[in-house]
């Protein structure tokens, strides 16, 4: 397994923008497809976007789709989530994951490595 630690989140307006990043411990990271899930108090865990291993591929649930970008840099052992355009609607813990599958998946459960979470909090 790979250990994973987010950082970047905080408190942002409307519009505003924040870049969060996940570094990676191991050698296992350049193998692992990653994601990134949010969860907002009395919700569930939701998918926010994955990246497959060579970073050629990503995809993106619809909420966020056209605001947030996922990026890797294999060679930092770090993948990134750009958010744009942020809404109020974004305040969630924002967490990254890991695992060795080779599909790309939306599935928390999927995923066996976990951060421990960043907050991001947008104001109105």
């Amino acid at each position: 397994q790979v250990q994973l630690v987010e950082s970047g989140g905080g408190l942002v307006q409307a519009g505003g923008s924040l870049r969060l990043s996940c570094a990676a411990s191991g050698r296992t990271f350049s193998s692992s497809i990653m994601g990134w899930f949010r969860q907002a108090p009395g919700k569930e865990r939701e998918f926010v976007a994955g990246i497959r291993r060579s970073g050629a591929y990503t995809y993106y649930a619809d909420s966020v789709k056209g605001r947030f970008t996922i990026s890797r840099d294999n060679a930092k052992n770090t993948v990134y989530l750009q958010m744009n355009m942020l809404k109020p609607e974004d305040t969630a813990v924002y967490y990254c994951a890991a695992d060795l599958r080779l599909r790309a998946t939306t599935d928390a459960t999927d995923f066996a490595s976990w951060g421990q979470g960043t907050q991001v909090t947008v104001s109105s």
